[in-house]
């Protein structure tokens, strides 16, 4: 009697207003992968032989692996987090050496008739290790050894999926630095990771523009320089203020000397304002490292490193871009940039998706209607590039009231992750809440041609079991988690 208590204890704590998003997200990536997937002619969109008929089984096996989940004790998540992070740890070693390759990456286990990915459930594994780890007593993230340990939490499996050739879902994992910000990272971090973007995209992108005729690039002078504004910014954040405003003077001062020399008439073809840059930055280094010597303040080295850090990222990525990447590698960044067409190459997914999304129109085009799809112009177009089918027969209001339920998701995710009342709740929800988003951006950021093509699918759209089971797994392990949290101990 006790025990049915409890379970109708648990079934009245759960979420129902998520499970309805999850249906709901379900029901229209359905509808997706029926459009995506359908060719003219077929007459049964529900049969087995067919991607839509698979994936009402793929859609029925998840529905009844949540309900199996948050049958379990809440308990059991907490108590074998690191048995399961272990085992898919080894599963995912073990798939390195898989005879199997699909597309030319070795992630997918073949059993018979059955195809899994275990990269897409080790997700979920990660995600209780590192709440496991961070609930333990005492764990502190601001202390670099138990920071250390939660990093190599996250490492581990990306080195093990990288070694698939999976780099994409490996990027999925750095999604976890949201969850360390939230449970007290310095934003410090988080700054330097948004720096390096920055670093890269301006760099690249801008490194064969020049000032007139002189020889300075502009991708390189702009990098040098914001290296320079942003360690002057944190001198005056978590230092001297009056520090910060000397650095500010003679950093703008001489770079206006600098450009106004770099105009003379007999230098303006030979006078490179990047070094006199990479010179003030060494200058920069060696006065934050003797203020720290001095006032004995250690951020003053922190800022010293950041600004060494900084210089040696950017060298390093340009050595990197032009010295080890594959001809097709270095392709795909460029035709990101907007540095490269490249229509029938690199860019030809993009340009395909951004043409099926753009025909959609306000209304689209209506269900199974849509003709670049029909006519397979769109690769990958129902696991990847699933978001261009949505654009193409939902249309712009349809798009966006698929974007609105997955905004509901994840509003709904931080309002549960803040009301648990013990820290591996909170943590595990927002590693769950970081992967989701993460996963929303970069793959309808990678259909609109805004971000980099990493093949990660669209949660509850994208085709296939394992990425759908990977998906239930983690939402409804933290449902079942939810539930539990004002149930009475015995």
């Amino acid at each position: 009697m006790a025990n049915d208590k409890r379970k109708q204890s648990v079934l009245l704590n759960i979420d129902w207003w998520t499970i309805l998003i999850y249906i709901a997200l379900l029901s229209f990536g359905w509808i997706s992968v029926c459009g995506a997937s359908y060719s003219y002619g077929e007459t049964d969109i529900f049969s087995l032989a067919t991607r839509s008929g698979m994936q009402i089984v793929w859609i029925g096996t998840s529905i009844m692996l949540g309900f199996i989940i948050l049958m379990l004790d809440d308990r059991f998540y907490d108590t074998f987090s690191y048995i399961i992070y272990g085992l898919l740890l080894l599963l995912l070693f073990a798939t390195i050496f898989n005879p199997h390759s699909i597309k030319g990456s070795r992630s997918w286990l073949v059993l018979g008739p059955l195809r899994l990915q275990p990269a897409e459930f080790a997700k979920f594994a990660t995600s209780l290790a590192l709440a496991k780890l961070m609930s333990t007593y005492g764990y502190n993230i601001q202390q670099w050894k138990h920071f250390a340990v939660a990093l190599a939490l996250i490492l581990l499996p990306m080195v093990c999926i990288v070694g698939q050739r999976e780099t994409g879902s490996a990027l999925v994992y750095l999604s976890f630095f949201l969850m360390f910000y939230r449970e007290g990272m310095s934003g410090s971090i988080l700054f330097t990771g948004v720096a390096a973007v920055i670093y890269f995209v301006v760099g690249i992108r801008y490194a064969d523009v020049h000032f007139g005729e002189s020889p300075t690039s502009v991708g390189k002078f702009t990098v040098m320089l914001l290296i320079q504004l942003f360690s002057i910014g944190m001198v005056w954040v978590y230092c001297n203020r009056r520090v910060a405003w000397h650095m500010l003077l003679c950093c703008i001062g001489i770079t206006l000397a600098a450009y106004l020399v770099s105009l003379i008439p007999y230098l303006k073809n030979s006078f490179d304002i990047v070094y006199v840059q990479l010179l003030m930055t060494a200058v920069l280094i060696g006065y934050l490292v003797w203020e720290g010597l001095g006032s004995r303040l250690r951020n003053y080295f922190f800022i010293a490193l950041f600004a060494l850090g900084s210089v040696g990222f950017f060298y390093g990525v340009d050595f990197i871009m032009n010295n080890v990447m594959e001809t097709h590698q270095r392709s795909r960044i460029n035709v990101l940039l907007g540095l490269d067409e490249d229509l029938r190459g690199a860019g030809y997914n993009v340009h395909q998706s951004e043409i099926a999304i753009g025909s959609g129109g306000l209304e689209g085009k209506g269900f199974l209607n849509g003709t670049q799809t029909k006519l397979k112009f769109v690769p990958e177009q129902d696991t990847d590039f699933i978001f261009c089918t949505v654009g193409e027969e939902e249309g712009f209001l349809g798009s966006a009231g698929v974007l609105l339920l997955f905004l509901a998701l994840i509003l709904r995710l931080i309002h549960l992750s803040e009301r648990q009342p013990f820290r591996f709740g909170r943590v595990y929800g927002y590693c769950v809440l970081s992967i989701f988003l993460f996963h929303v951006f970069i793959n309808v950021g990678m259909v609109l041609g805004l971000t980099p093509v990493i093949g990660i699918p669209l949660p509850f759209f994208s085709y296939g079991g394992s990425s759908l089971w990977g998906f239930t797994f983690l939402l409804f392990i933290f449902l079942r988690i939810d539930a539990g949290r004002n149930l009475v101990r015995s």
